[in-house]
């Protein structure tokens, strides 16, 4: 087959279906709306996706945070974290003796009150060392972070994060050097935290208030033993060496707390790298099944082809006898019908991507949903339009090319 014959035969095609515009618009809609579909939910569906590994790695791939665990009292079993099983001496001996880590931080938190003025909110306090910042790779946007000797002094100096001092102070207002109260307890502003934004699971980062660890646990927080924290937060030389210094720190806590083998562990270990993973696969998951409720528009607009190309044969069944009588072969006959179905599909799929672009895109402005537009999809959809239209248009075609010359001329 030569390149002419191909030329006249979609030229033909295109012709033959301008004469029915209306008709072959209608046809189209089934392929646009299932292209412009898979483009939409895939966009989307990625967007969300990176959108929430970009929150898990603003907590650092290479952080690994432990909590206390669960114990067993009087045959009444606790949760995670209810249970205060870590100190300040686990913290210092992961950093002395676990070689993958760079950085330890320990936490002691509560959600208190704090006023400003006239203006009063509810967030988290958190009492911590120095190298919190560190550990969690957060930026100082304004002022200074506190001292070691403020820390030995318990010194009541604090840090603000972007939401609790946007919500206590009035804009343009500066903080720094302000007096605030947390629960009562007077503290001056030293520094502002740059915007952290969400976690992965929706918790709002910078709705903190950061104090020294010692002023936390002497002044402000306080508890029955002191040394106790709820949680640590250790940094790996490099995120490949974040599992070796969680089995590192395993190894070593269980030490410390005398935990024989085959005790269960009286703290918890958690690498974000696993959260991000396991993100990641539910994000696959469910863009793959997005893309496949979308497809199935895609089918439905191949059968809605298949359906109009069969009527189209019906009605032009007399000039399929004239053509054959001069000369055109089964073969010829088949490409022009086949050639009319690929048309329809490509078109359609044009339109198609055009309109899930333009969706996505809508859909991101008005419902600030994060969208990232897939070249893979869009190549895809596109390619697999072309296939539905040769796959649903083929029996058309063939039906067309079968008819008997004679017959065909006769008819009316």
């Amino acid at each position: 087959m030569n390149l002419q014959l191909l030329g006249m035969t979609v030229l033909l095609a295109v012709r033959s279906l301008g004469r029915n515009k209306l008709r072959s618009t209608l046809t189209m809609l089934g392929v646009v709306f299932g292209v412009g579909a898979v483009i939409t939910m895939v966009a989307i569906s990625q967007g969300a996706d990176a959108f929430i590994q970009a929150q898990i790695s603003s907590l650092g791939t290479n952080v690994v945070t432990v909590i206390p665990g669960s114990m067993t009292f009087g045959g009444a079993r606790s949760g995670y974290g209810s249970t205060p099983t870590l100190t300040v001496a686990d913290a210092l001996a992961i950093g002395r003796e676990c070689p993958s880590v760079a950085s330890v931080t320990y936490i002691k938190r509560q959600t208190m009150q704090v006023v400003a003025g006239g203006q009063n909110w509810s967030t988290t306090i958190q009492g911590v060392n120095r190298d919190y910042l560190t550990v969690r790779n957060w930026p100082i946007a304004a002022g200074r972070f506190f001292s070691r000797q403020e820390e030995e002094a318990a010194a009541r100096v604090c840090l603000l994060g972007e939401t609790a001092a946007r919500n206590l102070f009035a804009p343009g207002q500066d903080p720094i050097g302000a007096l605030i109260r947390i629960n009562n307890v007077p503290f001056r502003v030293i520094g502002l935290l740059a915007p952290k934004g969400q976690t992965g699971w929706g918790q709002d980062q910078d709705d903190t208030v950061v104090i020294p660890f010692t002023t936390a646990e002497r002044k402000l927080i306080g508890g029955e033993i002191l040394g106790i924290v709820n949680y640590i937060m250790a940094s790996a030389h490099t995120p490949a060496l974040t599992a070796q210094a969680e089995e590192e720190i395993t190894h070593l806590l269980r030490a410390r707390h005398r935990i024989l083998p085959g005790q269960e562990d009286d703290f918890s270990v958690r690498n974000l790298q696993e959260i991000a993973a396991a993100s990641a696969s539910a994000s696959q998951v469910m863009t793959t099944l997005l893309a496949s409720v979308a497809s199935i528009a895609l089918f439905v607009g191949g059968i809605g082809i298949m359906n109009i190309l069969l009527v189209s044969v019906t009605e032009r069944t007399r000039e399929i006898g004239v053509r054959m009588a001069v000369g055109a072969k089964a073969r010829h006959i088949l490409l022009q019908f086949l050639v009319e179905s690929v048309v329809l599909s490509i078109t359609g799929g044009g339109v198609g991507i055009l309109l899930g672009i333009g969706s996505a895109r809508l859909i991101a402005h008005l419902a600030h949903w994060p969208s990232l537009l897939s070249p893979t999809a869009v190549a895809g959809s596109f390619l697999f339009a072309g296939i539905v239209g040769i796959v649903f248009g083929y029996y058309p075609a063939y039906k067309a090319s079968r008819l008997d010359p004679i017959e065909a001329l006769r008819y009316e």
